[in-house]
């Protein structure tokens, strides 16, 4: 009962955190459009949740000494990395591809369980992967952009290995006597995140005059410093906050699947919010991957004693996620 309990409400947190990233895209395109570097979009997202975040570091000060290496892998790969590779990647390879290849994270995922923790991997979560990547293929249309750069792939991949690792170290911080508060492992990952990310950034270069006037969303004038408010605020704080939660009560590689949801939600309010429309194949793609990621989650095993599968929840999302003060 508790356990089904907490894969419902993990399945919960990992649609809003879906759903949080996904709308990140739609808020940064008018601030790129109207005068902001990507770069600089990237670091003032990072910076500005580290900002807000500043009094819960102060709060969990402990985990500098407790769990150094947790925060520093988190800020490196988690936020940093990423970013970083993502946004290398798409200066050298079309977007819809460096999105296919970062999205390969849960196949990634399902590797790392099988051949580096060498647990059992259940078929609907591999089923779920292969699903899931078919859908990403269509909705970001790969076949549009078959031109392909070695070096371009290469950064590509090394977002989908920070993204695997994202999600393994969201778990690893639950695990033990000692767990990480999940909101201190946030705040800490993003003020490290931030300062990696400002000498690749810098941010001394910004034109801040365009976050004082209007950016246009199809059109329609909006306030540049409420699309930067909600890239802050809901892309990034809350999407980090529902994403690690959402891997603490579920398995990794269930929430990476889930979160492929991301690509299919970013298209979507592109549709909507930007008037970017859909093509027949989008649409079968986004449903393909609704369908993968729920046949991943529904491998977790029935019985409590079939021994740790791939996919299945956790033991320790039977008892209370640490409440917080992503």
């Amino acid at each position: 009962m508790h356990a089904s309990q907490g894969r419902s409400v993990g399945l919960g947190l990992a649609l809003a955190s879906a759903l949080s990233f996904g709308g990140s895209g739609v808020a940064a395109k008018p601030l790129i459009e109207a005068g902001l570097d990507p770069l600089h979009v990237v670091w003032l997202r990072a910076a500005g949740a580290a900002v807000v975040l500043l009094p819960v570091a102060w709060r969990h000060r402990g985990l500098l000494r407790s769990r150094p290496a947790l925060l520093l892998g988190f800020g490196l790969f988690a936020v940093a990395g990423v970013q970083a590779c993502y946004f290398a990647a798409i200066s050298r390879i079309p977007v819809g591809v460096a999105l296919l290849v970062e999205y390969l994270g849960p196949a990634l995922l399902l590797g790392w369980v099988r051949f580096v923790q060498r647990r059992p991997v259940t078929r609907a979560a591999a089923v779920g992967v292969v699903l899931a990547v078919t859908g990403l293929a269509c909705v970001v249309e790969v076949w549009a952009g078959l031109g392909f750069d070695a070096l371009g792939l290469l950064l590509a991949l090394g977002a989908a290995c920070c993204q695997v690792a994202y999600f393994v170290l969201s778990d690893h911080g639950s695990k033990g006597e000692d767990a990480a508060d999940p909101l201190g492992v946030i705040a800490y990952g993003l003020l490290i995140g931030a300062a990696l990310l400002t000498p690749v950034a810098r941010p001394w270069q910004l034109d801040w005059t365009v976050l004082a006037g209007e950016a246009r969303m199809d059109g329609v004038p909006v306030s540049a410093v409420l699309l930067l408010a909600w890239v802050v605020l809901i892309a990034t704080v809350a999407a980090y906050l529902t994403g690690v939660l959402a891997v603490r009560r579920l398995s990794p590689q269930v929430a990476g699947v889930v979160a492929c949801l991301e690509a299919v939600v970013a298209t979507v309010l592109a549709w909507v919010l930007l008037g970017e429309h859909l093509s027949a194949p989008q649409i079968v793609g986004g449903a393909l991957v609704l369908a993968g990621a729920f046949i991943a989650q529904t491998s977790t095993p029935k019985a409590p004693s079939a021994g740790p599968v791939a996919g299945s929840v956790p033991e320790s999302s039977e008892l209370p996620v640490s409440s917080p003060a992503a």
